[in-house]
């Protein structure tokens, strides 16, 4: 059978299947109330079997409210003993199901978190993704027309001789059945993960790609990434010519781990004819298929991926739900992003007055954050996500996202990523695009502050950089606690670095920091600890 001949038998199949579980979705959006109670009682029945059900007296018939009234909030401090445990046991500490793998995932602060990614949460993801992807063979026909990249998130160098097996690729959140339908449709073989270094597997995706002339879905899930993605190809173009003249991987073959090596003339020709320079025609000549480009869009993702939409305008552009390693809130649909129902138990914390509510409960304009109970194990778990209840499709709340819950307060002055994430859209910029606001220890001369790193031109004037710090200055003046902690001299001003490569700088840190590739975010606000890159660190002082 040949490649496109498979390829049109995989997305005829997967279409049917996942329009099956597309209009189960929308059927059954009403029942919200009676589908979440249900799968509360079907958590409990799986959780009381195990060794950790007598911690809180829950019984496998307890109702919603008294769930409530015994299970507290958690986050994953509270499971990181008992996990540890059920990895070197292989026991059921957490859900009676079992594990099929351990997937790593990283906060901006935070070491590796290890997720159970039990049957039973591989199930709910799949209740997830299912009515997802039948909308976008809905709303986007033209997507069957070719073949797909979904998102990999390689796991770090330093972790791939002990994790080769705990892959994070998009396509595992799927049942076993569609999971090999969908394999079918896919330009990127999953084993891209398993070559030698996070470095070989981002070469390898190149050569895919540039590969792939039918390719006809990008979907990641940080801009940045993606943008990553397309200006390496500029970069790593003399290696990729020759690799894909050759169909040999060259001195990268003992690394690639047996990866099967494409072949492919044509591109090979496009990228001698191109200058490496990322360029809307190129794209379009490279990938004249393309018909969908997905990734966040929201909140600090906000500028990058509208960065994004213009060197791939020739493609249409969704943006994500809320998807974390640890489970799924929402998911794009119909042009809304409603709640993922028939996934996880939900409840959310009203950020105004502290209440936990039923998704039942929810109105339009409310701020929340997620708790989710879910079948790794985990009840009410504390996703740290703002979210704005933006309106309601058939009787679902939908959400837009806002920001992370995650704070600084260096000396008291109590800077909330919401209020970073409004100071930086409110910020005029010249050419420029901000990164993150950096809350530093040591900012300038021993004092602690705050610094903004914004991604220019190498010619930007210090004046306009300058300008930009008096902006940040003058709104961070605005909360009161902030202003105090200046007027008693215990911060430093605030500062603005701007460099060509920011972005690639903030990249690399993220990574030394044991964060994972592909869903590294850029975020409204960043403790950073530790010495800053010297070449941060000289621009600083240049400023100061």
């Amino acid at each position: 059978m040949t490649r496109s001949l498979s390829s049109r038998l995989g997305h005829g199949l997967l279409k049917t299947f996942m329009q099956r579980g597309l209009h189960r979705f929308e059927r059954e959006a009403p029942k919200l109330e009676l589908i979440q109670r249900s799968l509360l009682q079907k958590w409990l029945h799986g959780h009381t079997r195990t060794v950790s059900a007598t911690r809180y007296h829950l019984k496998a018939n307890d109702s919603w409210e008294q769930f409530a009234n015994k299970q507290p909030c958690t986050t994953y401090d509270s499971y990181r003993k008992l996990i540890e445990l059920q990895r070197s046991q292989q026991n059921k500490q957490l859900f009676d199901s079992p594990v099929s793998r351990y997937q790593p995932t990283s906060g901006s602060t935070s070491a590796i978190k290890w997720i159970p990614y039990t049957q039973a949460f591989l199930g709910e993801l799949d209740q997830a993704i299912t009515p997802w992807i039948g909308d976008l063979y809905r709303q986007f026909p033209k997507i069957a027309q070719g073949s797909h990249y979904w998102s990999l998130s390689w796991i770090p160098t330093s972790l791939r001789d002990a994790s080769s097996h705990e892959l994070n690729d998009d396509m595992q959140l799927m049942s076993l059945g569609k999971r090999l339908i969908a394999g079918l449709t896919q330009t990127a073989p999953a084993s891209i993960a398993l070559a030698r270094t996070a470095e070989d597997s981002l070469f390898a995706t190149l050569a895919y790609l540039a590969a792939d002339e039918h390719l006809s879905v990008i979907s990641i899930w940080s801009p940045t990434f993606g943008l990553g993605l397309l200006e390496q190809l500029g970069s790593c173009r003399e290696e990729l010519i020759e690799v894909l003249q050759q169909g040999t991987w060259g001195m990268r073959a003992e690394a690639m781990a047996g990866l099967k090596c494409p072949r492919a003339h044509k591109a090979a020709q496009r990228l001698k004819a191109w200058n490496g320079v990322a360029d809307p025609a190129f794209f379009a000549e490279l990938w004249p298929r393309l018909a969908l480009l997905s990734a966040w869009d929201t909140a600090a993702a906000s500028p990058w991926a509208q960065q994004l939409q213009k060197l791939l305008a020739h493609a249409q552009f969704q943006g994500k739900g809320l998807w974390a390693t640890e489970g799924v809130v929402s998911i794009p649909l119909r042009n809304h992003c409603p709640l993922a129902y028939r996934s996880h138990v939900y409840e959310f914390e009203d950020l105004e007055n502290g209440q936990i509510l039923a998704p039942w409960q929810l109105r339009k304009g409310q701020q929340v954050m997620p708790l989710l109970t879910t079948g790794s194990g985990f009840a009410r778990y504390r996703m740290n996500d703002v979210l704005q209840v933006s309106d309601h499709w058939r009787t679902l709340p939908c959400f837009t996202f806002l920001g992370r819950n995650d704070g600084s307060d260096l000396v008291g002055e109590k800077i909330s990523a919401a209020l970073a994430q409004s100071i930086i859209d409110g910020l005029s910029y010249s050419g420029q695009l901000p990164i993150t606001l950096l809350a530093l220890n040591d900012c300038v001369r021993g004092k602690p502050g705050y610094v903004l790193l914004v991604e220019g031109p190498a010619n930007s004037n210090s004046m306009s950089t300058t300008a930009l710090a008096a902006q940040l200055e003058h709104a961070l003046l605005k909360n009161f606690h902030y202003r105090l902690a200046r007027d008693l001299g215990q911060l430093a001003p605030a500062h603005c670095i701007c460099l060509p490569n920011m972005r690639q700088i903030y990249l690399e840190q993220s990574r030394a920091r044991g964060m994972l590739e592909g869903n590294i975010k850029l975020e409204a606000l960043r403790h950073w600890s530790g010495p800053l890159p010297m070449a941060l660190r000289q621009a600083l002082e240049a400023t100061a």
